[in-house]
């Protein structure tokens, strides 16, 4: 049999692959006008719950618009959504745009990793939760979160639990020199002092497995029912916080309790990052020779900010930025 030529075709011989079209993707997004703000207050699997309006009493679940391809949502974000909106059973809205995010708390799983873990998103304060014993505070830990916290445009509140098991005045003195609130809480008392800083703002708390951060949360959020576990026969808590989830405060305002962790990775953090957290060594940094590290002694004899303290400038907070670097450098660990 003859093969027909390409005269004798008619609408009948058109053949359409199902699921693909001739005509070529608009890259144009839709506006979504009627899109609700809301707040990302928890992510499980897929699915973000998130507060309409920041109001913890109209909480809805979502997922992620296509059109957002893989940008990540994470606890804190601020979204706008579409499609029901109700909150009820078995009803799912759509994320459709992730505003510009005013701070970020990053980590990565140690200072190799070139991949970075948004921990948290437009936290205002990053409470730093340690024991004063059982198990012992870890200054290296407590230096990287205060690292993390400058970098991430976040304000950093050290919180020392335990404070029934062991005096605090020797870390009082340690972090003296920063222009950071400190908080001592002991298992026996209220902590009213912290509750009334963290009112009518959002706050993210982290902390090693153990330090009671999770029976803060509780002391903080009666209605959180956070489990807390037993710190292991080697000083280790057990990891009972999975995931990070932001709670409404009674009053006003949100604590994002993230999971306990033993490592805080600054592979992200530059020594610029830190030095712009304290007012004048910033500038002062500037008149530094090229590649400075801005540790001092042999590592950096030259380094500027001596010159600039002995002017004045701060001895105890050039101590201090100095610990923090070389903390992010992976030189004084603990």
């Amino acid at each position: 049999m003859r093969k027909r030529g390409w005269s004798h075709l008619d609408e009948s011989d058109v053949r359409v692959r199902p699921g693909r079209g001739s005509r070529p993707r608009s890259k144009k997004r839709p506006k979504h006008a009627d899109a609700e703000p809301a707040m990302v207050v928890a992510v499980d699997r897929g699915r973000w719950r998130c507060a309409l309006d920041g109001d913890p009493d109209r909480i809805v679940t979502a997922m992620r618009a296509r059109e957002l391809g893989r940008t990540p949502v994470v606890v804190g974000d601020r979204v706008k959504l579409v499609g029901d909106t109700s909150g009820k059973p078995d009803t799912l809205a759509r994320i459709v745009r992730v505003e510009e995010r005013t701070s970020v708390l990053r980590r990565t799983a140690d200072d190799t990793d070139p991949y970075e873990r948004v921990v948290v998103a437009n936290a205002e304060q990053l409470v730093i939760v340690s024991a004063l014993a059982d198990p012992p505070p870890r200054p290296g830990f407590i230096d990287r979160c205060l690292v993390a916290a400058y970098a991430g445009g976040l304000s950093p509140v050290l919180c020392l639990t335990k404070a029934d098991l062991a005096e605090p005045g020797e870390w009082l003195d340690t972090y003296a020199s920063l222009d950071m609130p400190i908080h001592i809480t002991r298992f026996d008392e209220d902590p009213a002092e912290l509750r009334e800083l963290l009112d009518g703002r959002v706050s993210a708390l982290v902390g090693h497995s153990g330090v009671g951060k999770s029976t803060l949360v509780n002391r903080l959020v009666p209605t959180a029912d956070r489990a807390t576990g037993e710190v292991s026969g080697v000083g280790k808590g057990r990891h009972i916080s999975t995931s990070a989830v932001a709670l409404p405060l009674p009053g006003e305002g949100w604590v994002v309790d993230t999971p306990g962790i033993r490592s805080f990775g600054l592979a992200h953090v530059t020594p610029d990052d830190v030095i712009a957290a304290f007012e004048g060594f910033a500038e002062a940094a500037e008149e530094c020779p090229p590649n400075c590290g801005h540790l001092g002694g042999d590592d950096d004899p030259d380094c500027h900010l001596d010159t600039y303290a002995a002017d004045g400038g701060g001895q105890e907070q050039l101590a201090s930025l100095r610990r923090l670097l070389r903390s992010r450098a992976g030189l004084d660990t603990a």
